[in-house]
């Protein structure tokens, strides 16, 4: 009997390598280059991974703490996020999908100091696929060991018979029966009910509405410029050097694009272009490039064939799309979120000539799902169709958005995109105002009337004109009060806040103050960047006047010299304040930059009423300061009234 579960053991086990191989060899960094597919070990780069700290102190704020993970490896050894339950979050194109794959390729290779070096079986299944599938053991059968001659029954012996076992469920958000409670197995495996002692992992954009309380938490943040730099590197451009500084280059000349090329997806791609693309143009809006992005995917498949009469039908579907503009504003615009469709029903909608066509150019993804026939005895699959991203869905719902917001009075439209959340949906609004100019100032009224809808407005009337001449008022009057950044904001507003205060810089308006709320900033390496704990970065403000940062951590020497380097380089700043749980007792002299020194900058320690001392590195009651001013103003006083009892004498 032992040996007979052993034989099962080893033939599910080459089953699943065998098809991991399969899919971590097919990664398509740009999806209309079919034949250019990709090992993930070959393109995957690190981005930045955060954990939510756990609030065993107590500590006020520290529920919203989140602090980074020096490794993706650390989501399984760190010992302060060891658990058996684990929930990977990340918004759309931030890598959740290719760290999946990432973690297989480590597995299946026993790739040396991989956390799954000692894991017996590893279980990855892509939720999306799984609708109406009441067994796991059942979809592990058919998605990942079809050819292994292994009963449903054979699965769950062989998994309840091993003690090390990992389970990554990717993409819960895409998941059809997220919302079912009974009768399923992917929720009594979050729950904890089924497979208590396995390892599951979660992947999703947002969380489940229940989920156990030991259950631990991690983000993946973006791409920081050291990602980025090192994606280029392996993936596009080896050890061209000339290479890789034009492609830098490109993107410091699109500063409007630096906000999008922080998802992985989508730098990954403009990097690609931006490769390939002799003439590369600057855009001023992220409509412009997404535009000029499309237009190459079509262009590839039209210089593939040298017949005129199809290469004007590739043409003619590139620029008439009416139907799949409608197909996906439906889809975003029902109270549950519509992300995929049966093939039968859109080649229906669409016709068969213009799906193909897309589905040929890589905009629509076909992928092979269980369907509801299936059973143990009768194996069912059926093909569902998707948009290679959401944003995509997102770029043509937006042509039909564009039409539905010209129809109506802006008094009306929160009746109609009352389901379609700007800030779950920030590029379908953003697209909107890039395509016609009378539509997205209807559509800027409506975001300005919505709860922290201003500074996203801003970002659209940017989109709108891509003149930055445009907006200078409004930023201008955004700056001259206190702008504040919290860790709780959505990263839509962070992102929003931040790109109006680096224009705000880049266009010497003065910005008043800046208070980073909870945030848990460190500096990058360059020491011109704060990093937040979002993984969003800030750039130095050379038109910053007052910064005050609040967190919730015992700031070391090293943290707190670097927020001084930071704010020594934004040169207009005069006061900073720092709102810690506590700060060294002195700092070191040489670690005060000596522009704060010449510029007199004043540095204060809320939390003891103190100010930093630069010439001895210690803190002193800042009383002194308000004694001096005391003394200056009464010096003032006199000076003022001698001034009047000469000017009588004269008199």
């Amino acid at each position: 009997m032992a040996s007979d579960l052993a034989e099962k053991k080893k033939r599910l086990i080459g089953s699943l390598k065998s098809t991991y191989k399969g899919q971590y060899n097919a990664v398509q960094p740009i999806p209309y280059i079919r034949d250019r597919l990709y090992c993930v070990d070959k393109v995957f780069v690190e981005g930045s991974v955060h954990f939510l700290v756990a609030d065993e102190a107590g500590v006020r704020g520290k529920e919203t703490s989140w602090e980074r993970l020096e490794s993706y490896k650390r989501i399984y050894s760190d010992r302060r996020i060891k658990s058996k339950r684990r929930i990977l979050e990340g918004e759309p194109g931030y890598g959740k999908s290719t760290l999946t794959l990432q973690l297989a390729y480590d597995w299946c290779n026993g790739v040396q100091d991989s956390p799954f070096g000692d894991v017996e079986i590893l279980i990855l299944l892509r939720l999306r696929q799984l609708g109406g599938v009441k067994s796991i053991y059942r979809a592990i059968n058919r998605f990942l060991a079809s050819g292994s001659r292994l009963s449903d029954k054979d699965i769950e012996d062989v998994l309840k018979n091993t003690s090390s076992v990992e389970i990554l469920l990717d993409g819960y958000d895409e998941y059809p029966d997220q919302d079912k409670i009974t009768g399923n197995d992917v929720r009594s495996i979050i729950m904890r009910e089924m497979f208590p002692n396995h390892d599951v992992t979660l992947t999703t954009r947002y969380l489940p509405k229940k989920f156990p309380k030991l259950t631990k938490r991690v983000k993946l943040t973006g791409f920081d410029d050291d990602a980025r730099d090192e994606y280029l590197r392996k993936a596009v451009v080896g050890n061209d050097q000339k290479a890789l500084k034009q492609i830098k280059q490109r993107l410091r000349e699109n500063p409007i694009l630096a906000d999008l090329c922080q998802v992985p997806l989508f730098f990954v791609m403009f990097a690609h272009i931006a490769h390939e693309k002799q003439e590369f143009k600057k855009f001023k809006s992220v409509t412009r490039f997404f535009k000029y992005m499309i237009t190459c995917f079509h262009e590839h498949m039209r210089n593939k064939t040298r017949d005129d009469s199809v290469r004007q039908v590739i043409l003619r579907y590139e620029s008439e799309h009416d139907e799949l503009n409608k197909l996906a504003y439906e889809g975003l615009s029902k109270e549950h979120q519509q992300i995929v469709w049966r093939k039968d029903v859109m080649v229906k909608r669409l016709g068969q000539e213009f799906y193909d066509q897309y589905v040929g150019v890589g905009i629509l993804v076909e992928e092979q799902v269980l369907s509801d026939k299936d059973t143990a005895y009768t194996e069912s699959f059926t093909i569902e169709v998707r948009f290679y991203h959401k944003i995509f869905c997102e770029f043509y719902a937006s042509y039909r958005l564009m039409l539905v917001v010209l129809e109506q009075d802006v008094s009306e439209l929160g009746r109609f995109l009352r389901r379609m959340d700007p800030f779950d949906l920030q590029y379908l609004y953003r697209f909107a105002c890039g395509l016609n100019p009378t539509a997205g100032a209807k559509i800027i009224q409506y975001l300005k009337s919505l709860n922290g809808g201003d500074k996203f407005a801003i970002l659209c009337i940017l989109e709108q004109t891509g003149k930055v001449d445009d907006i200078k008022d409004t930023v201008r009057d955004l700056c001259s009060k206190e702008v504040i950044i919290r860790s709780s904001d959505s990263r839509l507003l962070q992102r929003s806040t931040i790109q109006l205060l680096e224009i705000a810089a880049r266009y010497d308006i003065p910005i008043s103050s800046v208070w980073l709320e909870a945030c848990s900033p460190r500096v990058d390496e360059s020491g011109l960047n704060l990093i937040l704990e979002s993984g969003l970065s800030l750039s130095v403000l050379s038109s910053l006047q007052k910064l005050q940062i609040t967190d919730y951590r015992r700031l070391t020497n090293e943290e707190l010299a670097a927020i001084l380097s930071y704010s020594s380089q934004c040169t207009s700043l005069k006061v900073l304040w720092i709102v810690v749980q506590k700060l060294p007792d002195s700092v070191p002299i040489e670690l005060i930059p000596s522009s704060l020194k010449s510029r007199n900058v004043k540095v204060y320690h809320y939390n003891n009423g103190n100010r930093l001392n630069f010439q001895t590195g210690r803190w002193q009651p800042q009383f002194s300061d308000y004694f001096q001013q005391l003394d200056e103003a009464a010096t003032k006083t006199q000076q003022d009234r001698q001034r009047t009892r000469w000017k009588c004498t004269i008199s």
